[in-house]
């Protein structure tokens, strides 16, 4: 497609253009299109990157993103009525402040500008929530949020493709480290399989409420493919995220995925390759000894432990994890949940808590009192990518960067959005699988 023409050499460029003009598009009045061309690009680190050759080319995305608010306010556009909103700005806040004491600690330096680390980690972190306040804001009508939810299919299979093909390219008759595939979000298999765990539970939550044959076909086999990427990144997190999700997807909706996922549980290695059998094997060897990866956990989470005594309230002070010596020297806990009582406290942590809180809420209350079955289907998938997050996050800090929550984020304005919709739109799916228009699964929705 193209390679044959050498027009993927010109990729990159293509795609910084196309987010200059998607700037002036957004503040021109189209503010919605300068959405729907982001959301492949925020999972997609690896073609950002390729944008730092070009003027402003590590700022498009924050621009583009700025952009599309400035667009929907000039248009008068309104936020929906949620919680999220206050617990987002309260916690930015807090962080930032955070970022002062762990500089009065002696932690970290004053966060006065970007060339300092603390206050870039701050500021990347902070474009995780202006992408869910861009999104709730042009995500206004139930088209609009059909058409999110159809982009951000296209962009997983994206990244499905890359991983997938990454993986047939190598011999995996047993299992080695070195082998293990970063993918398109750059930042290392697992954070790559946190992202492939979301969303392969939350369009199998999605596809619970298609009616018509070809679009579930369609949608499960974006399933297929996702959890089949995600068993290659060889990540033990991102599998318990999943086994997980499904039983909670069969007690909500799918009873006998309960049924299956038990049988699964007692004959799994049978079926799994020999490689990933490996992998989950390799958590203890034969005498009951801790393999390295998991070695490295338990003594993270012991220092942390000792951290947290010395300042249990305030923490140590945001973003300072990543500046001193640990085990091996890693910058992460590898929980993000420890991560977050470590730097911020037990503020932070209370912050961090009603703020997934919210999200569970939101969720379920969109599945279980919305009758448009494109809204059910949207609460729920979202609820069980929550639960895929909220397992994720305690192997690692899946929750900050926007490659792997940015997505997310935006079908979380969506189902903010759907959550007012539901109260004044008609039902108007139709459940009938013969019509013409059931062969293009891009109007699975009506």
């Amino acid at each position: 497609m193209g390679l044959g023409l050498g027009l993927v050499h010109y990729l990159p460029l293509v795609a910084y253009i196309g987010f200059w003009i998607m700037c002036v598009v957004s503040l021109t009045g189209r503010p919605l299109l300068g959405l729907y061309y982001m959301i492949p690009f925020l999972p997609y680190r690896a073609l950002r990157d390729h944008f730092l050759d070009f003027p402003l080319g590590a700022n498009v995305l924050t621009i583009l993103i700025l952009s599309v608010i400035v667009g929907a306010l000039i248009k008068g556009k309104r936020l929906p009525k949620s919680k999220l909103y206050i617990i987002w700005l309260i916690f930015g806040i807090y962080l930032y402040f955070s970022m002062w004491w762990g500089a009065a600690l002696g932690n970290s330096p004053a966060p006065l500008w970007i060339s300092d680390v603390n206050f870039a980690t701050w500021k990347d972190f902070m474009l995780i929530p202006l992408t869910f306040v861009a999104a709730s804001l042009v995500v206004d009508d139930r088209q609009a949020v059909r058409r999110v939810i159809l982009v951000s299919a296209i962009a997983l299979l994206l990244v499905d493709r890359s991983c997938i093909l990454e993986s047939l390219s190598r011999s995996w008759a047993s299992f080695n480290e070195d082998k293990r595939y970063s993918g398109p979000l750059t930042y290392g298999p697992n954070e790559t399989a946190a992202f492939l765990a979301q969303f392969a539970m939350f369009f199998w939550g999605l596809v619970q409420f298609l009616k018509r044959k070809k679009a579930k076909i369609v949608v499960y086999g974006i399933v297929a493919a996702t959890i089949f990427a995600t068993m290659y990144t060889f990540s033990r997190g991102a599998y318990l995220s999943v086994v997980i999700s499904v039983f909670i997807l069969g007690v909500l909706k799918d009873r006998k995925l309960l049924l299956i996922g038990a049988i699964f549980l007692v004959t799994w290695q049978a079926i799994v390759p020999v490689a990933v059998r490996e992998r989950i094997t390799m958590t203890e060897s034969s005498s009951g000894r801790l393999d390295a990866s998991a070695n490295e956990r338990v003594k993270l989470w012991e220092n942390a432990e000792q951290s947290m005594l010395s300042s249990p309230i305030l923490g140590n002070g945001y973003a300072t994890y990543q500046l001193s010596r640990h085990v091996d020297g890693l910058k992460d806990t590898h929980n993000w949940f420890i991560k977050v009582i470590v730097e911020t406290g037990i503020i932070g942590l209370i912050l961090a808590l009603f703020m997934f809180q919210q999200m569970f809420a939101m969720s379920f209350r969109l599945f279980k009192t919305a009758e448009d079955p494109l809204y059910r289907g949207l609460g729920l998938g979202l609820l069980l990518a929550f639960c895929a997050a909220t397992v994720a996050n305690f192997f690692g800090d899946r929750w900050t960067s926007i490659e792997i929550t940015g997505m997310l984020w935006v079908l979380v304005g969506a189902g903010v959005r759907a959550l007012e919709l539901k109260q004044s739109e008609p039902v108007t799916e139709s459940v009938t699988i013969d019509s013409p228009l059931a062969v293009n699964p891009y109007i699975a929705y009506r």
